[in-house]
């Protein structure tokens, strides 16, 4: 989660003085979905990228991707929502989340 803010802070007008960004978590029997919507203002669009081992930067996504089931880009440069889902594991006894 903190991944997706810093990405909002760091990369649109959410990292302005006035700048914000929104956090939704919703956790069921079967996802976490974490959704981080920031305040827009960019021409670029997150994505995973594939970047050599040397980068020092552009590896956040990839990183949320590779721990999570599924990543989801929405929105436009007046503001994207990045979305990402796992899937709940049953426990030992059989208890979700």
């Amino acid at each position: 989660m903190t991944e997706l803010g810093t990405n909002a802070l760091m990369h649109t007008a959410s990292g302005d003085a006035a700048g914000t960004f929104r956090v939704a978590v919703t956790v069921s029997e079967l996802t976490i979905t974490i959704a981080v919507t920031d305040s827009g203002h960019t021409k670029t669009t997150p994505g995973v990228q594939q970047l050599p081992l040397t980068a020092t930067h552009g590896r956040g996504l990839g990183m949320v991707a590779a721990l999570a089931d599924s990543v989801m880009v929405q929105g436009d440069e007046s503001g994207r929502t990045v979305t990402a889902e796992l899937f709940a594991q049953p426990g030992p006894e059989g208890q979700s989340c």
